[in-house]
Protein backbone atom coordinates (compact mmCIF):
# COMPACT_ATOMS: atom_id res chain seq x y z
CA UNK A 1 0.00 0.00 0.00
CA UNK A 2 1.68 3.46 -1.19
CA UNK A 3 -1.43 5.90 0.61
CA UNK A 4 -3.83 6.09 3.56
CA UNK A 5 -7.12 6.05 1.64
CA UNK A 6 -10.43 8.40 2.61
CA UNK A 7 -13.14 5.22 3.13
CA UNK A 8 -16.36 5.04 2.86
CA UNK A 9 -18.26 2.33 4.47
CA UNK A 10 -21.68 1.77 3.14
CA UNK A 11 -23.82 -0.58 5.37
CA UNK A 12 -22.22 -0.90 9.15
CA UNK A 13 -23.32 -4.59 10.32
CA UNK A 14 -20.85 -7.25 11.71
CA UNK A 15 -18.83 -6.92 8.50
CA UNK A 16 -18.40 -3.30 8.25
CA UNK A 17 -17.37 -2.76 11.96
CA UNK A 18 -14.44 -5.00 11.53
CA UNK A 19 -13.68 -3.71 7.89
CA UNK A 20 -13.33 -0.04 10.16
CA UNK A 21 -11.45 -1.55 12.66
CA UNK A 22 -8.66 -3.54 10.09
CA UNK A 23 -8.85 -0.61 7.98
CA UNK A 24 -7.42 1.81 10.69
CA UNK A 25 -5.19 -0.72 11.39
CA UNK A 26 -3.59 -0.27 8.16
CA UNK A 27 -3.44 3.41 8.36
CA UNK A 28 -6.60 4.56 6.60
CA UNK A 29 -9.46 6.66 7.58
CA UNK A 30 -12.99 6.52 7.68
CA UNK A 31 -14.37 9.34 5.37
CA UNK A 32 -18.14 8.07 5.82
CA UNK A 33 -20.08 5.59 7.39
CA UNK A 34 -23.42 5.19 6.11
CA UNK A 35 -26.67 3.22 7.12
CA UNK A 36 -30.17 2.71 7.06
CA UNK A 37 -30.60 5.66 8.41
CA UNK A 38 -28.54 8.58 6.13
CA UNK A 39 -28.51 6.53 2.76
CA UNK A 40 -29.33 10.25 1.31
CA UNK A 41 -25.87 11.41 2.12
CA UNK A 42 -24.41 9.42 -0.57
CA UNK A 43 -24.16 12.32 -2.75
CA UNK A 44 -21.18 14.11 -4.69
CA UNK A 45 -20.69 16.66 -2.03
CA UNK A 46 -20.56 14.01 0.76
CA UNK A 47 -18.34 12.23 -1.17
CA UNK A 48 -15.67 14.44 -2.96
CA UNK A 49 -12.78 13.35 -0.77
CA UNK A 50 -13.68 9.80 -0.46
CA UNK A 51 -11.29 8.04 -2.56
CA UNK A 52 -13.24 4.56 -1.99
CA UNK A 53 -16.32 3.46 -1.00
CA UNK A 54 -16.78 -0.73 0.52
CA UNK A 55 -20.60 -1.72 0.63
CA UNK A 56 -21.34 -4.22 2.49
CA UNK A 57 -25.18 -3.75 3.09
CA UNK A 58 -28.62 -5.69 2.67
CA UNK A 59 -29.65 -7.21 -0.87
CA UNK A 60 -32.58 -5.02 -0.24
CA UNK A 61 -30.85 -1.84 -0.34
CA UNK A 62 -27.46 -2.41 -2.36
CA UNK A 63 -28.83 -1.55 -5.51
CA UNK A 64 -29.81 1.65 -4.59
CA UNK A 65 -27.08 2.63 -2.79
CA UNK A 66 -24.82 1.47 -5.87
CA UNK A 67 -26.59 3.52 -8.20
CA UNK A 68 -25.79 6.72 -6.06
CA UNK A 69 -22.02 5.70 -6.09
CA UNK A 70 -21.92 5.23 -9.52
CA UNK A 71 -23.02 8.77 -9.79
CA UNK A 72 -20.61 10.26 -7.15
CA UNK A 73 -17.85 8.62 -9.43
CA UNK A 74 -16.61 6.94 -6.80
CA UNK A 75 -14.54 3.49 -6.93
CA UNK A 76 -16.71 0.84 -5.17
CA UNK A 77 -16.01 -2.39 -3.91
CA UNK A 78 -19.53 -4.63 -3.42
CA UNK A 79 -19.71 -7.43 -1.00
CA UNK A 80 -23.42 -7.81 -0.20
CA UNK A 81 -24.62 -10.61 -2.43
CA UNK A 82 -28.58 -11.18 -3.46
CA UNK A 83 -29.03 -8.21 -5.49
CA UNK A 84 -27.54 -9.24 -8.83
CA UNK A 85 -30.26 -8.74 -11.35
CA UNK A 86 -29.08 -5.44 -11.38
CA UNK A 87 -25.39 -6.02 -11.56
CA UNK A 88 -25.86 -5.37 -15.62
CA UNK A 89 -27.12 -1.80 -15.21
CA UNK A 90 -25.17 -1.11 -12.23
CA UNK A 91 -21.77 -1.84 -13.70
CA UNK A 92 -22.72 0.34 -17.26
CA UNK A 93 -23.29 3.42 -14.71
CA UNK A 94 -20.02 2.90 -13.05
CA UNK A 95 -18.42 2.84 -17.06
CA UNK A 96 -20.75 5.86 -18.19
CA UNK A 97 -19.26 7.95 -15.04
CA UNK A 98 -15.77 7.07 -15.62
CA UNK A 99 -15.10 5.14 -12.41
CA UNK A 100 -14.50 1.60 -11.03
CA UNK A 101 -16.74 -1.16 -9.86
CA UNK A 102 -15.52 -4.43 -8.35
CA UNK A 103 -17.90 -6.80 -7.30
CA UNK A 104 -17.49 -10.18 -5.58
CA UNK A 105 -19.47 -12.78 -3.86
CA UNK A 106 -16.52 -13.19 -1.29
CA UNK A 107 -13.70 -11.41 -0.89
CA UNK A 108 -11.53 -13.55 1.02
CA UNK A 109 -8.40 -14.52 0.07
CA UNK A 110 -8.82 -18.08 0.05
CA UNK A 111 -12.48 -18.53 -1.10
CA UNK A 112 -10.50 -16.87 -4.37
CA UNK A 113 -8.16 -19.29 -4.33
CA UNK A 114 -10.72 -22.08 -3.88
CA UNK A 115 -12.62 -20.37 -7.20
CA UNK A 116 -9.61 -20.78 -9.24
CA UNK A 117 -8.94 -24.55 -7.55
CA UNK A 118 -12.78 -25.00 -8.66
CA UNK A 119 -12.15 -23.92 -12.27
CA UNK A 120 -9.52 -25.99 -12.71
CA UNK A 121 -10.82 -29.05 -11.33
CA UNK A 122 -13.86 -29.09 -13.28
CA UNK A 123 -12.26 -28.82 -16.17
CA UNK A 124 -10.24 -32.08 -15.54
CA UNK A 125 -13.74 -33.66 -14.25
CA UNK A 126 -15.42 -32.55 -17.54
CA UNK A 127 -14.59 -35.80 -19.55
CA UNK A 128 -15.88 -38.09 -16.53
CA UNK A 129 -19.05 -38.17 -17.03
CA UNK A 130 -19.54 -41.05 -14.18
CA UNK A 131 -18.92 -38.18 -11.25
CA UNK A 132 -22.37 -36.23 -10.20
CA UNK A 133 -21.54 -33.33 -8.68
CA UNK A 134 -22.86 -31.17 -6.02
CA UNK A 135 -22.54 -28.32 -3.89
CA UNK A 136 -23.06 -27.66 -0.22
CA UNK A 137 -23.18 -24.42 1.81
CA UNK A 138 -23.22 -23.65 5.76
CA UNK A 139 -23.67 -19.78 7.24
CA UNK A 140 -24.83 -18.47 10.07
CA UNK A 141 -28.53 -18.22 10.74
CA UNK A 142 -28.79 -14.66 10.35
CA UNK A 143 -27.76 -14.61 6.58
CA UNK A 144 -30.28 -13.36 4.37
CA UNK A 145 -30.19 -15.20 1.16
CA UNK A 146 -30.04 -18.38 0.59
CA UNK A 147 -27.90 -20.29 -1.33
CA UNK A 148 -25.28 -18.15 -0.75
CA UNK A 149 -23.88 -15.71 -3.75
CA UNK A 150 -20.66 -17.57 -2.80
CA UNK A 151 -22.08 -20.83 -3.84
CA UNK A 152 -23.62 -19.58 -7.01
CA UNK A 153 -20.31 -18.56 -7.80
CA UNK A 154 -19.20 -22.28 -7.41
CA UNK A 155 -21.82 -23.04 -9.49
CA UNK A 156 -21.64 -20.96 -12.25
CA UNK A 157 -18.03 -21.78 -12.61
CA UNK A 158 -18.90 -25.57 -12.92
CA UNK A 159 -21.86 -24.78 -15.54
CA UNK A 160 -19.14 -23.04 -17.40
CA UNK A 161 -16.57 -26.06 -16.91
CA UNK A 162 -19.01 -29.13 -17.77
CA UNK A 163 -20.43 -29.41 -20.68
CA UNK A 164 -23.24 -31.77 -18.71
CA UNK A 165 -24.28 -29.03 -16.32
CA UNK A 166 -26.72 -25.85 -17.42
CA UNK A 167 -28.24 -24.63 -14.15
CA UNK A 168 -28.18 -25.13 -10.50
CA UNK A 169 -31.07 -25.57 -8.07
CA UNK A 170 -32.23 -25.92 -4.74
CA UNK A 171 -34.96 -28.61 -5.26
CA UNK A 172 -34.86 -31.89 -6.98
CA UNK A 173 -32.17 -32.31 -9.77
CA UNK A 174 -32.27 -33.68 -13.09
CA UNK A 175 -29.30 -35.11 -14.93
CA UNK A 176 -28.56 -31.04 -16.51
CA UNK A 177 -28.69 -30.20 -12.86
CA UNK A 178 -26.25 -28.65 -9.86
CA UNK A 179 -27.96 -29.24 -6.49
CA UNK A 180 -27.05 -26.93 -4.14
CA UNK A 181 -27.62 -27.65 -0.66
CA UNK A 182 -27.80 -24.58 2.28
CA UNK A 183 -27.84 -24.93 5.80
CA UNK A 184 -28.28 -21.78 8.22
CA UNK A 185 -27.24 -22.74 11.55
CA UNK A 186 -26.13 -21.64 14.79
CA UNK A 187 -22.73 -18.66 13.90
CA UNK A 188 -21.30 -20.52 11.04
CA UNK A 189 -18.96 -18.06 9.42
CA UNK A 190 -19.10 -19.48 5.92
CA UNK A 191 -18.22 -22.91 5.23
CA UNK A 192 -18.45 -24.52 0.91
CA UNK A 193 -18.35 -28.14 -0.56
CA UNK A 194 -17.55 -29.17 -3.61
CA UNK A 195 -18.08 -33.06 -3.95
CA UNK A 196 -17.78 -35.35 -6.92
CA UNK A 197 -19.23 -39.24 -6.57
CA UNK A 198 -19.26 -42.11 -8.39
CA UNK A 199 -19.85 -45.16 -7.28
CA UNK A 200 -16.69 -46.43 -6.67
CA UNK A 201 -14.86 -43.07 -5.17
CA UNK A 202 -15.44 -39.62 -4.35
CA UNK A 203 -13.65 -36.27 -4.62
CA UNK A 204 -14.07 -33.10 -2.55
CA UNK A 205 -12.71 -29.76 -1.74
CA UNK A 206 -14.20 -27.49 1.01
CA UNK A 207 -13.54 -24.21 2.13
CA UNK A 208 -14.29 -23.50 5.50
CA UNK A 209 -13.97 -19.79 7.31
CA UNK A 210 -12.98 -19.70 10.88
CA UNK A 211 -13.88 -15.62 11.23
CA UNK A 212 -14.94 -12.81 9.24
CA UNK A 213 -11.51 -11.01 9.54
CA UNK A 214 -10.91 -12.98 5.76
CA UNK A 215 -13.72 -11.49 4.58
CA UNK A 216 -12.98 -7.85 5.48
CA UNK A 217 -9.13 -8.01 5.05
CA UNK A 218 -9.83 -8.72 1.29
CA UNK A 219 -12.45 -6.41 1.10
CA UNK A 220 -9.47 -3.96 2.16
CA UNK A 221 -7.16 -5.01 -0.17
CA UNK A 222 -9.18 -4.52 -2.80
CA UNK A 223 -10.23 -1.39 -2.03
CA UNK A 224 -6.58 -0.67 -1.83
CA UNK A 225 -6.07 -1.72 -5.23
CA UNK A 226 -9.11 -0.06 -7.28
CA UNK A 227 -9.06 3.47 -5.64
CA UNK A 228 -6.89 4.67 -8.51
CA UNK A 229 -8.35 2.69 -11.13
CA UNK A 230 -11.83 2.78 -13.79
CA UNK A 231 -13.40 0.08 -15.36
CA UNK A 232 -15.11 -3.30 -14.17
CA UNK A 233 -12.61 -5.73 -12.18
CA UNK A 234 -12.68 -9.16 -10.31
CA UNK A 235 -10.98 -10.63 -7.55
CA UNK A 236 -9.03 -12.56 -9.88
CA UNK A 237 -8.14 -9.16 -11.27
CA UNK A 238 -6.73 -7.84 -7.31
CA UNK A 239 -5.21 -11.75 -6.74
CA UNK A 240 -3.35 -12.06 -10.48
CA UNK A 241 -5.16 -14.90 -11.02
CA UNK A 242 -6.67 -13.71 -14.63
CA UNK A 243 -5.15 -17.04 -16.32
CA UNK A 244 -8.05 -19.38 -13.99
Amino acid sequence: MEKALSIALIGYGKMGQIIEKMALERGHKIGLIIGRRNTADINKANFSEIDVAIEFSTPDSAADNLIKLASCQTPTICGTTGWLEGYDKISRLFEKNDSAFLYASNFSLGVNLFFALNKHLAKLMNPYQQYQVKISESHHISKKDAPSGTAVTIAQQLISSLDRKSNWTMTDPTDEDIKITAFREGDVKGSHTVEYSSEIDEIVIAHHAHSRAGFALGAIIAAEWLADKKGLFQMNDVLGLTSF
